[in-house]
């Protein structure tokens, strides 16, 4: 296990700092510049000139890519050209919605996919199965933004037992306060998770249904276990693995995806930020936001790796194996 950790460690250091190249890179090639944008399109040439120099824009490409790994190493991710302010307290702040908007998104999607993909396996050419997956058909099809705008007329406008947008905040001022603030993210979590279950669904039933072709399950039931022990017993925790690895991917999908629903209901997240970061060509906040994204990504994958190795031990010896086998 501690030599595939190491692998996956020394994979995962390799990944950020390829994620951060790119992401300077990419940057670098949008148009327009940046203290242009601040000082507005009347102002002089003169003016233009200093403010690029005062941001040290004029500085090589390499140089301020040098300086910005510096600067993030030491936990400082440099002053916001739009808002003058540093921008680690922009990005603190609205991670403080999306990361827990994500996380409530992923545990809807697991509950309910797992319930639905289990059923419809243990139900396999029956109504039930066929009902469930018409339904997940259904909601693969359906556009997350759609699906928020339905949920806030239906919860929002007509029955009132929601907001129809904005965020009170997690503490107790201003209304504000634990309950208030999972009861503000639950459509915005809710319109997320619909997709994504309904996905992970069927790749559950799928696994399900492998699974339950094997010849120990066949076993364990001629040992006189009832279908709920098989299920539940033996081939829920085999099925896991290609369930587990989607999981992974859609968590930081929707870590990176949430710009859209932070819109329909006008949550103050991280997509928000981007977006009026961009408009503004606010280029620090916009480089360590993507950049955060890409590890925020790239660590749920070493995690996914990890929990891999612990639900199936044969991937770590299979890794053995290999590192064995290789010169």
């Amino acid at each position: 296990m501690q030599a595939y950790l190491i692998k996956r460690l020394i994979t995962l250091l390799l990944s950020l700092i390829g994620a951060s190249v790119l992401v300077m890179l990419a940057l670098e090639v949008l148009p327009g510049n940046a203290a242009q944008v601040i000082l507005g399109p009347d102002a002089s040439p003169e003016a233009v000139q200093a403010l690029t120099l005062q941001l040290g824009l004029d500085h090589p490409l390499w140089e301020r890519y040098g300086l910005w790994i510096f600067h993030l190493l030491q936990g400082d991710m440099g002053q916001s050209y739009a808002y003058d302010v540093p921008a680690s307290g922009l990005i603190w702040e609205s991670l403080q919605l999306t990361i827990p908007l994500a996380v409530l998104a992923i545990v809807l999607t697991i509950s309910i996919a797992l319930l639905a993909g289990i059923y419809a396996a243990a139900r396999h050419n029956k109504t039930g199965d066929i009902v469930t997956m018409g339904l997940t058909q259904i909601g693969m099809a359906v556009p997350n933004f759609w699906f928020a705008i339905l949920l806030v007329m239906v919860f929002a406008v007509h029955l009132k037992w929601f907001s129809a947008g904005g965020f009170p905040g997690w503490g107790a001022a201003a209304g504000g306060g634990l309950w208030p603030a999972i009861k503000a993210l639950t459509l915005p979590a809710l319109s997320l998770a619909m997709v994504q279950a309904a996905m992970l669904a069927r790749i559950t039933r799928s696994a399900m249904l492998e699974v339950l072709r094997e010849d120990y399950i066949r076993t364990a039931r001629a040992k006189g276990l009832s279908h709920t022990q098989v299920l539940f017993g033996h081939a829920l925790r085999n099925a896991l693995i290609p369930v587990v690895t989607v999981a992974g991917l859609q968590f930081a999908n929707l870590l990176a995806g949430t710009i859209v629903v932070e819109s329909v209901f006008q949550l103050p997240g991280l997509g928000r930020l981007i977006f009026r970061a961009i408009e503004n060509r606010d280029m620090v906040v916009v480089r360590n936001c993507v950049l955060l994204l890409a590890a925020l990504v790239i660590v749920v994958n070493f995690l996914v790796d990890v929990l891999y190795a612990w639900i199936d031990p044969r991937i770590q010896t299979a890794h053995l194996r290999n590192a064995q086998a290789s010169p």
